[in-house]
């Protein structure tokens, strides 16, 4: 399917924002290749003049796209009823710029890798009024909890510099592991190093070739053979937490990944279904200088195994 001449006029929401990225974002289904080629020829003009990939859109810039094939082959799926009531009732807090949501185990924060529908496409359908919505940050897709969307192009850039610049956002995650986590256990500094099998799954092992990670733990609850515990990840890792607790000989309950099976076979006899890992809390300060806290309460399916373990 090839689409006609569109003419875009850049809103406060994309300002800053480079043109290629912009064009991607835009034309679902169009290999980069064909997108940049399209800018590289002059077929793409900003305010009728050619432009850079790299060129940083203003508001009010008129963006000239051309008529481009795009690919038929996709076909969007749309998000159940079920599913939009479930997000509409798991928005923990929402303003001008910014929604947080608790996101339920199981559903992926984005499509792709043979999934078709992730949160941020189903919040994409379900709020068509908001020309923006970006997520800010990942999680896991067996972890539930706390997951920051943007609705600004401005405040996406500044929660995303909180994160990767200044360390500013506090995450703090629950989490249940295997025995009696030490009290004085209280950070993990393993480097970590991202393997990918050749079934396209990802691995992470502690190296020394790895990437520094930090990750502090806080005994919350103790039980016969296992402590719940509040985890703090300083560093943003895949699968850090869980790396983290697996190499001080505590993996985490019904991890499938990292997970001890006589632990994990327990546990699933108290109720345990899935990875027990909650995105509980985040805060952080909006550009405003106010602080925000805001709090995801732990799922019933989870809370479920601690009062078993009571």
């Amino acid at each position: 399917m090839t689409s006609k001449v569109q003419l875009v006029t850049i809103t406060e929401d994309a300002e800053g924002q480079r043109l290629d990225n912009f064009l991607i974002s835009r034309l679902k289904g169009v290999p980069k290749s064909m997108i940049y080629r399209i800018i590289r020829k002059g077929e793409v003009r900003v305010n009728k003049g050619r432009a850079k990939p790299e060129r940083k859109l203003q508001a009010n810039d008129v963006v000239r796209i051309p008529p481009v094939r795009v690919s038929e082959g996709k076909v969007e799926v749309k998000a159940s009823d079920g599913l939009r009531n479930l997000l509409s009732e798991s928005i923990l807090y929402e303003s001008i710029g910014l929604i947080v949501v608790n996101k339920p185990s199981g559903l992926a924060v984005h499509g792709g890798s043979g999934i078709s529908l992730g949160l941020i496409e189903s919040l994409r359908q379900m709020r068509t009024e908001n020309t923006f919505l970006e997520l800010v940050h990942r999680l896991d897709r067996d972890t539930s909890g706390c997951v920051l969307v943007a609705k600004k192009r401005s405040m996406l850039v500044y929660l995303q510099n909180l994160f990767r610049e200044k360390k500013q956002i506090d995450k703090r995650y629950l989490a249940l592991v295997k025995g009696r986590w030490p009290n004085r256990a209280k950070v993990v500094e393993a480097p970590l190093q991202k393997n990918e099998l050749q079934s396209g799954e990802r691995v992470v092992r502690v190296s020394l070739e790895g990437k520094a990670s930090k990750t502090e733990f806080e005994v919350v609850q103790r039980y016969e053979n296992a402590t719940l515990v509040q985890v703090k990840p300083i560093t943003g890792r895949t699968h850090q937490i869980r790396v983290h607790a697996q190499h001080k000989g505590h993996p985490l309950a019904c991890d499938d990944k990292y997970g001890d099976d006589d632990f994990d076979r327990e546990m699933k006899t108290l109720g345990c279904k899935r990875l027990f890992l909650h995105a509980a809390s985040l805060s952080f300060n909006l550009p405003t200088g106010e602080a925000l806290f805001v709090e995801a309460p732990l799922p019933d399916d989870l809370q479920i195994v601690l009062d078993n373990l009571e």
